[in-house]
């Protein structure tokens, strides 16, 4: 089966960091809509995201997506114990910050404000990058992010032993192990097969 490529000539891409709502556009033809089929719907698991291009390309493997979200999920909307949401969002962002992903960054950047109201913080992690001054708690998460997301892994021993005396705990430091590694692989998906375009706004 041939899929088809897109080209998006007139699309201007961000080049700054933002918490803006944005698009993304794919460079491989999602899924139609009339070909979705109860499999297509089971992997989606949530049949809203029928409207997103991202998800309605990975739809093409629907067993592989139904893997995905379903541990995207549990990752982030797991509510048992472990880190608060707001510091996996944050961990993400950092994540997506640090591999360059523009969109992944707006998408968790706006979660982490939701969940901590902490808007400049976040809004200095994109600004300034991943070196940022924050509190010592934010940067010990956002160290560890990037260590985990480094070619080669610069995560050791040093990064929990940081996270321990910020108080977090084994189930929370799992939760920020899941959350950056989750989206390090997530940002090179996403940046191989599309690119963020103009907020949806405009």
């Amino acid at each position: 089966m041939s899929i088809d490529t897109l080209s998006h000539p007139h699309n201007h891409p961000p080049t700054e960091f933002t918490q803006a709502e944005l698009a993304w556009l794919p460079w491989l033809a999602p899924l139609p809509p009339e070909q979705l089929t109860d499999r297509h719907l089971a992997g989606l698991v949530d049949a809203s995201r029928a409207k997103s291009p991202y998800f309605m390309l990975l739809a093409r493997d629907p067993d592989i997506l139904g893997a995905r979200t379903r541990t995207d999920k549990d990752i982030f909307y797991n509510p048992e114990a472990g880190l608060p949401r707001a510091e996996r969002e944050l961990s993400a962002a950092a994540t997506s910050r640090f591999n360059g992903c523009i969109y992944c960054a707006s998408v968790h950047a706006r979660f982490a404000t939701h969940f901590s109201s902490r808007t400049d913080d976040v809004q200095r992690l994109l600004d300034e990058g991943v070196g940022t001054q924050l509190d010592s708690r934010w940067e010990a998460i956002v160290a560890a992010s990037v260590a985990l997301s480094a070619t080669p892994p610069a995560f050791d021993a040093s990064h929990v032993l940081a996270l321990r005396d910020e108080g977090l705990d084994d189930l929370a430091i799992s939760d920020l192990v899941h959350a950056a590694a989750f989206f390090n692989w997530a940002n090179r998906l996403m940046l191989s097969l599309g690119e963020p375009g103009l907020p949806a706004s405009d």
